[in-house]
């Protein structure tokens, strides 16, 4: 049986990198009772760290009676300041052999089937995006015998699903995969660190008094007593800063929130991000309340300079359409934003003009440089105010706004039109429960 040496405890870090080629880091072996038949088996421990993330402890058990065997992974590290949600869109089979370090305290979600691993369910694992989902095939197959004698109907759904979860591994189509732990030990790999990944986001968040509790923290008397509204007059009256990673070069930095009441409107909340490694910074706005019943479609006619200093909110989910340009910027292409009128077409000329890939290079062609040109040129006459034109934000969750120079009064350049959402725009917000009744009657 091996052993942790001395010095390695003394010395150098007991936890090394993952490496298939160390032939000398062996795990540390000892026996054990076994739990399906009572008799002694063998643990393998093997303390190891993950790169760009922390340690962890490997432990598997064998036992030679009855052949049976677990693998889980713990944290060797504390539970982190806050909880950690990844969400990866699989696009390919390649995404399946990305690394999942999985905590017993995780939540495991695949939105487009309905699918959810509760926490607390099971073991911590160390797998891959693959071994995650034949995890839950096997969990799900587990008492397949039993239910197809006691319960024949309750099976035959059960082995559909089983099919759904199996071809998800064929990636046809793309599929989400969410792990949302609250321990912030969890962790999904970025075969492109340090590197941004496009496919994988990465969302800290404060932990709730649950989910406290859950992971055995032991809240103070005093903030079990403390009202919603305290919380809500802190966030109004306080710039809250927390910890982040950059999502250019990954390197640790921090994010301001506030929550603004914009005059008649509503809350937003604004979150401002600056890395002192590379100077990136970005700024993003999110709507402080739910998803309204109806979708909006503000329309306003620039006739004046001055209309580029009204202040415009812009939701994830709105579209910028300019009709005289024959121009239209979808939903989440230049993210929340909250700035002027002004603000908001010079981020336009940048994304399509200054930022655009086509235009240097030898990708680049004379006629689509020209028409590009062209394109910032009116852009710039917009501001200038020597070009009339019509900006519409149409926003189907309604969370977008276009400031009423002349509120409480009606605008006399400016129209607000509520829409019913179409079932297509439900689907897009993430709202499937909300069916249109024409797409019920049809189907």
């Amino acid at each position: 049986m091996s052993v942790i040496a001395q010095e390695n405890v003394r010395g150098e870090s007991v936890f090394k990198d993952i490496s298939a080629d160390d032939e000398e880091w062996q795990p540390t072996e000892i026996e054990s009772l076994c739990m399906n038949c009572y008799q002694n088996g063998t643990t393998r421990l093997l303390l190891t760290r993950i790169p760009f993330f922390k340690e962890i402890i490997v432990s598997s058990f064998n036992c030679a009676n009855c052949a049976w065997s677990n693998t889980e992974i713990q944290s060797a590290g504390r539970i982190q300041e806050q909880g950690v949600c990844y969400t990866l869109r699989v696009r390919r089979k390649q995404d399946l052999n990305r690394e999942v370090v999985k905590a017993d305290s995780a939540t495991t979600r695949i939105p487009e089937l309905d699918f959810e691993i509760p926490p607390f369910t099971q073991k911590g694992s160390l797998s891959t995006v693959e071994g995650l989902l034949d995890r839950a095939v096997a969990g799900l197959e587990q008492d397949q015998p039993i239910r197809r004698a006691t319960d024949p109907e309750v099976a035959e759904k059960i082995d559909g699903f089983i099919q759904k979860l199996r071809k998800l591994k064929e990636v046809e189509g793309e599929f989400t995969l969410v792990i949302e732990d609250p321990s912030g030990n969890s962790f999904v790999e970025n075969p492109v660190a340090p590197q941004r990944d496009e496919a994988l986001s990465v969302v800290h968040f404060k932990r709730t008094v649950q989910q406290d509790r859950q992971l055995g923290i032991k809240a103070d008397e005093d903030q079990d007593e403390e009202s919603e509204g305290n919380d809500l007059d802190t966030m109004r009256n306080e710039v809250l800063v927390f910890n982040t990673n950059c999502p250019e070069c990954n390197a640790p930095a921090s994010t301001n929130m506030k929550l603004v009441q914009i005059p008649h409107f509503k809350e937003v909340i604004i979150m401002a991000t600056n890395c002192d490694s590379c100077g990136h910074r970005t700024n993003e706005v999110k709507s402080g309340g739910a998803t309204e019943e109806l979708g909006t479609k503000t329309t306003l006619r620039v006739t004046d300079p001055s209309d580029m200093t009204r202040d415009v909110l812009k939701s994830e989910t709105c579209s910028v359409i300019i009709p005289e340009l024959e121009f239209e910027l979808g939903m989440a292409a230049l993210g929340g934003k909250f700035t002027t009128l002004e603000g908001l077409l010079k981020d336009i000329k940048d994304l399509i003009v200054s930022k655009n890939p086509f235009v240097c290079g030898d990708s680049s062609t004379t006629d689509r440089v020209q028409k590009l040109t062209e394109f910032g040129e009116k852009i710039e006459k917009i501001i200038a105010g020597k070009m009339d034109v019509h900006v519409i934000l149409d926003d189907p969750a309604g969370n977008s706004y276009l400031q009423n120079v002349y509120a409480p009064e009606p605008d006399p350049e400016m129209t607000v039109e509520k829409y019913t959402r179409s079932f297509e725009q439900n689907e897009e917000l993430g709202l499937n429960d909300m069916k249109t009744e024409g797409y019920e009657e049809e189907n």
